[in-house]
C-alpha cells in the first residue's frame, strides 16, 4: 500500500519552504501529488542569513529562530494539506530539512546545523516528523552532503546510459549514474546564492535576477572571472560539500576593490563561475555523461541555461522534465523519499558520494502525540 509523505525543503537561498505532497509505493517509487511553496517573509529570512554570517551565536535568537522557522513550514504543510484536500492522518510523516544556519563538515569538530523545531512542527501539524538528516552521515565520517544523488539514483538511473544530473541550487551539485549503477556526487560551487546575494544588496526590494535582466546588462570580466576561481573549493578532490561558509558576499568584496566594475559586469561574471565550475566539474567524472539533466531554481535562469547548452556541447542538455520530474520540485521530493527511507530503515546516503564509512539510516523522529 502506498504512504504518502511531505518533504519540506528550504535551501541555501532561503528564499521559501518548498512543500512536496508524495506517494511511494513499497519499491520506493514515487509520484509527487502536489506541491506548494511558501516565501519567507523578509524580516525572517534577514534573521536567518544574519545568523547564518556570525562567528558570534545569541542562544536566544536562534532559539527563536528555531521556533519561527518551524512555525513557517507549518503553515507550509497546513497550505498543502488545503490544496490537495487531504487531511493529517492520511500522511505516514513529514520529512523535513530544516534551515541549514551552518554547515562545516571539514572543521576540526566536524558539525552541520539545521533549525526548525521538529517537535513543534509535528505537534502544530498532528503528523510525525522526521528530520535531522545529514549528521548521522558526519558521524560516519562522511560531509553529510549532498544527499540528494541516492534519490537521483532512484529516480533517474538508465541502465544503458551515462547520466549527470546537476542540482542548481544555492549551491550547484552534480550526481553523475553510470550505466552499471555507479553513482558519484559532489557540490560543485556556487549557483544561485552569489547571484541572489548581489542583486539583493543592491536592489533590497528584489530576491533574484529574474529573466537574468541584470547579468544579460552586462560583460564576463576576465580578471575577476580568474580571480573567482582561484578559490581553493575548486581544485579540491571529491567528496566535497559547500555553502554560504565559503561563497558569501564578505568573500566577493576584498576581490572588487581598486576594480571600476558596474553591477551587472560582476552579475555576469557570477553567472560564468557557475557555468564554468559545473563544465570543470564534469570532466572529473569517470565517464562523460551522454546526457545532462538540471534541476532548481537555476533552470529559470535563462542565460545560465544558455551557457551551459554552449559549454557542455556535444552532451545533450534538458530539465529533469525529460525525465518526468518537474526541476523546481526535485529536493522537496529527494527529503519525501529520505523520510520513506527513514520510515522502513532504509541507508539514506551513499557513502561514495558523502565520504561516510558505511551506509547509513538518516534522520530520527517525534511523534505528533
Amino acid at each position: 500500500m502506498p504512504q504518502r509523505f511531505i518533504g519540506l525543503m528550504s535551501g541555501t537561498s532561503m528564499d521559501a519552504v518548498d512543500a512536496a505532497l508524495v506517494q511511494i509505493n513499497a519499491q520506493g517509487q514515487v509520484k509527487l501529488e502536489a506541491c506548494y511553496s511558501l516565501a519567507i517573509p523578509q524580516n525572517l529570512r534577514s534573521r536567518l542569513l544574519k545568523i547564518s554570517h556570525t562567528d558570534n551565536w545569541i542562544a536566544d535568537e536562534l532559539a527563536a529562530l528555531d521556533v519561527a522557522f518551524s512555525e513557517h513550514c507549518t503553515q507550509a504543510v497546513k497550505a498543502l494539506l488545503v490544496k490537495a484536500r487531504l487531511t493529517p492522518e492520511s500522511i505516514t510523516a513529514i520529512a523535513s530539512h530544516g534551515q541549514t544556519v551552518r554547515h562545516k563538515p571539514n572543521f576540526k569538530t566536524p558539525y552541520t546545523c539545521q533549525i526548525g523545531d521538529p517537535a513543534r512542527l509535528a505537534v502544530s501539524t498532528g503528523i510525525d516528523v522526521i528530520y535531522d538528516f545529514r549528521r548521522k552521515d558526519i558521524a560516519a565520517g562522511g560531509q553529510g552532503a549532498p544527499l540528494v544523488p541516492a534519490f537521483h539514483k532512484q529516480v533517474f538511473a538508465h541502465q544503458k546510459q551515462s547520466i549527470a544530473v546537476i542540482n542548481l541550487g544555492g549551491i550547484a551539485n552534480v550526481t553523475w549514474l553510470g550505466p552499471e549503477g555507479q553513482v558519484l556526487g559532489f557540490d560543485t560551487g556556487p549557483a544561485n546564492t552569489l547571484l541572489d546575494q548581489w542583486v539583493q544588496q543592491h536592489y533590497p526590494n528584489e530576491s533574484f535576477d529574474r529573466d537574468a535582466q541584470f547579468a544579460r546588462a552586462g560583460e564576463v570580466q576576465t580578471p575577476l572571472l580568474e580571480q573567482l576561481l582561484q578559490h581553493p573549493f575548486f581544485s579540491k578532490t571529491a567528496p566535497k560539500s559547500t555553502g554560504r561558509e565559503e561563497f558569501n558576499l564578505d568573500w566577493l568584496k576584498p576581490l572588487l576593490e581598486k576594480k571600476q566594475l558596474s553591477f551587472e559586469d560582476v552579475q555576469r561574471t557570477l553567472v560564468e563561475v557557475t557555468a564554468i565550475t559545473v563544465k570543470d566539474a564534469l570532466k572529473t567524472l569517470p565517464q562523460q555523461p551522454d546526457a545532462i539533466y538540471f534541476c532548481g531554481g537555476g533552470t529559470n535562469n535563462p542565460l545560465l541555461m544558455e551557457r551551459f547548452a554552449e559549454l557542455l556541447t556535444p552532451a545533450k542538455c534538458n530539465t529533469t522534465e525529460n525525465l518526468g520530474v518537474d526541476p523546481q520540485w526535485v529536493e522537496a521530493m529527494a527529503f519525501a523519499w529520505l523520510g520513506w527511507c527513514y520510515e522502513h530503515k532504509k541507508p539514506g546516503n551513499q557513502p561514495e558520494v558523502t565520504g561516510a564509512s558505511h551506509p547509513v539510516v538518516l534522520g530520527s523522529k517525534v511523534l505528533h502525540q
